[in-house]
């Protein structure tokens, strides 16, 4: 009996002895952890410092920047100002002679075309008022020659009738000199631009649309068409 308390006894002190030993391990261990965790927190508290001095000095250096930007675009606004700002009026004299001069341009541009345009008026209404003579002076032609036409071989030696004859020469080399011609007509293709055709008539001795025959003779004053040819026309 006394062997087996005093077993027991060895026993409860071993466990006391572990038990304490495990207290003492706790404790550290937790020590140990507190240590650590204040530790990191002056460590976070060190860098939270860090970053806001670095946090202070970029904004010190965007401050400096946006200080720099400005006096440069302060500077930049006055440049301009001194380039772009003043401009060179113009002496109201020079604006005065510029109006003139600008003025005087256009109206000589205005009197030259005025001019053309009554040249080539002038020019048209002396061809139209030419060509309106000319055809009353054609049927005076027209009956020299018929006169003429009609007079018999033995009656041309008559004085009358050579007076008549150089008469109407005359007035045929003056009408020339004027730019009256007459238009060919007989043996010639037909052109309606030139002759009027007033008869067709079958004939072998002319060609395909030949002009056979005269009735009236037309005349041109220059490149214009005073009086059609009254023409017979071939085949």
């Amino acid at each position: 009996m006394d062997k087996q308390k005093e077993k027991s006894q060895e026993e409860m002190v071993k466990e006391a002895v572990e038990d304490a030993k495990k207290a003492a391990k706790d404790q550290d261990s937790e020590a140990a952890d507190e240590a650590g965790q204040e530790g990191g927190c002056e460590e976070t508290d060190a860098c939270g410092a860090k970053g806001q001095e670095g946090a202070a000095d970029e904004e010190d250096a965007e401050a400096g920047l946006e200080d720099s930007d400005a006096k440069d675009g302060d500077n930049g606004q006055k440049s301009g100002k001194k380039f772009f700002g003043k401009k060179n009026k113009k002496d109201k004299k020079d604006e005065k002679i510029d109006e003139l001069t600008d003025r005087l341009t256009r109206q000589m541009a205005e009197f030259d075309n005025f001019r053309k345009r009554t040249d080539k008026e002038k020019s048209q209404m002396y061809e139209i008022g030419a060509k309106d003579i000319i055809d009353k002076i054609l049927p005076v032609v027209d009956n020299f020659e018929r006169g003429l036409g009609a007079v018999k071989e033995e009656e041309k030696e008559d004085p009358f009738i050579q007076g008549m004859e150089k008469v109407y020469k005359q007035l045929m080399t003056t009408l020339e000199s004027a730019g009256v011609t007459p238009i060919e007509a007989v043996g010639q293709e037909f052109n309606p631009d030139f002759h009027n055709a007033v008869m067709h008539v079958e004939d072998e001795n002319f060609g395909e649309n030949i002009v056979a025959e005269e009735f009236q003779k037309g005349y041109m004053y220059r490149d214009s068409v005073v009086r059609h040819s009254m023409v017979k026309v071939a085949n």
